[in-house]
């Protein structure tokens, strides 16, 4: 719920971000500056004051009175991801009786991390009843979900100082995705277990199981297997065979734990020196973090694997496999909104773990750390038979040796993964 703010708060809001342009605020400087000048005996000051209020005053009446009446559509797409420019064709129709000057267009209030990229592009002038377009391009510089607010049309007409209009049109929200960089080459240790029963998993994007080839009929076998043109031209009853895919599962573990730093004394949060600097630090980490397990999540999608994602932030998350492309879809979409956990989530992550370990046939740990809870963790799935390979995102040294363990364990830095130095792992 959103805190109480006073009208006069409000409107004086409304008037400084969207009302006055970059020009009316100059002028809003100026008048102030000469303000002096109303209680002053020199004439010149006066008069400067009265020039630029005289100016204000004609531009906020000629505003008033050129006021565009507008119909707007636009549509925003439902996603993006980190950097992509997004682009929206505004169409406007004039439903005023007299012709529309200077319409631009603005998102007032929108989120710091989205940016407009061509709010100062106008549209000259709009007969009567006559329909304009405008392009619209927005870029985001942080993944996450984002109600866009109400995309506005407004003239600032006659002098560029004041906006004018009221005409809105909804956006709703976007949703961000993660920015990765594709992976050349993943290697995945495989171990002996395989899920069976893939077409069945997969039948939503046509794949069924394989034609090997046809034998003779043996009595009591569904009927729905005779292949009759074969039966036609061996003059004996002839089966289809079938031979069912299997498929290797694979377990996607993201780390998220970042932990809390600093300390609450009498009510009150108390900051340790340098601390602002290491939470920085983190989130760089976890954002990489996040980048990289889409990054292989989107490269173990292109092969023969079925892949579940298990991740904590404020809640738990489990995907579990299906459809490739739309598991995929799934396990970005869970990535663009995760979060920081300030609480060690592993003890409560290794229980759904263990419950699905004999299912699975590798399990790839994306670990923001290396400490005796992580690896605890770790231990879980290989006693239960399961091979693990460890991807450690980290700038500096980890709390334990990375020698710490017997499984394949590799180390790399958010920068290298933000520039797209890590091709394979």
């Amino acid at each position: 719920m959103k805190p109480y703010q006073p009208y006069t708060l409000r409107l004086m809001r409304y008037l400084w971000r969207f009302k006055l342009t970059p020009p009316g605020k100059y002028l809003i400087y100026g008048i102030a500056l000469s303000l002096p000048g109303i209680v002053s005996v020199l004439i010149p000051a006066y008069q400067v004051f009265c020039m630029l209020m005289a100016l204000f005053i004609t531009a906020w009446i000629l505003g008033l009175f050129f006021r565009p009446q507008l119909r707007i559509n636009a549509r925003l797409p439902e996603k993006a991801t980190v950097g992509q420019v997004v682009s929206m064709d505004v169409t406007f129709t004039n439903i005023g009786w007299r012709a529309a000057y200077d319409i631009m267009l603005i998102i007032p209030g929108i989120h710091e991390s989205i940016k407009p990229l061509n709010a100062d592009v106008s549209f000259s002038i709009l007969p009567a009843n006559e329909t304009g377009s405008l392009p619209m391009t927005i870029q985001a510089s942080e993944r996450g979900r984002y109600d866009v607010p109400d995309l506005q049309a407004h003239s600032t007409f006659p002098f560029n100082l004041l906006r004018s209009g009221s005409s809105k049109c909804e956006l709703g929200s976007l949703l961000v995705l993660p920015e990765f960089h594709r992976l050349a080459n993943i290697r995945i240790p495989m171990g002996g277990r395989y899920q069976s029963g893939g077409s069945t998993l997969t039948q939503n994007i046509g794949i069924s199981s394989e034609y090997v080839g046809n034998r003779e009929y043996i009595p009591g076998e569904p009927a729905r297997r005779l292949d009759f043109r074969s039966w036609a031209r061996l003059a004996k009853p002839v089966v289809r065979e079938f031979q069912e895919e299997n498929y290797c599962r694979v377990a996607l573990i993201l780390d998220s734990y970042i932990p809390k730093r600093g300390f609450d004394l009498m009510g009150g949060k108390f900051r340790l020196p340098n601390q602002s600097r290491d939470d920085i630090r983190d989130g760089q980490n976890l954002e990489a973090a996040i980048s990289l397990t889409a990054a292989i999540a989107e490269s173990v999608s292109r092969g023969e694997f079925l892949i579940d994602l298990f991740c904590t932030g404020p809640d738990m998350y489990l995907l579990q496999s299906g459809n490739h492309q739309i598991n995929l879809d799934r396990i970005l979409e869970t990535l663009a909104t995760l979060k920081s956990c300030k609480t060690a989530p592993f003890g409560a992550i290794s229980t759904p773990l263990s419950e699905q370990a004999s299912g699975l046939s590798s399990a790839i740990f994306v670990f923001l750390d290396w400490d005796d809870s992580r690896r605890r963790l770790t231990q879980t799935l290989a006693e239960a038979g399961c091979r693990v390979k460890i991807v450690i995102v980290r700038d500096g040294e980890t709390t334990l040796p990375l020698s710490d363990t017997d499984a394949e364990m590799i180390q790399v830095t958010a920068e290298s993964i933000q520039s797209g130095a890590v091709s394979e792992i």
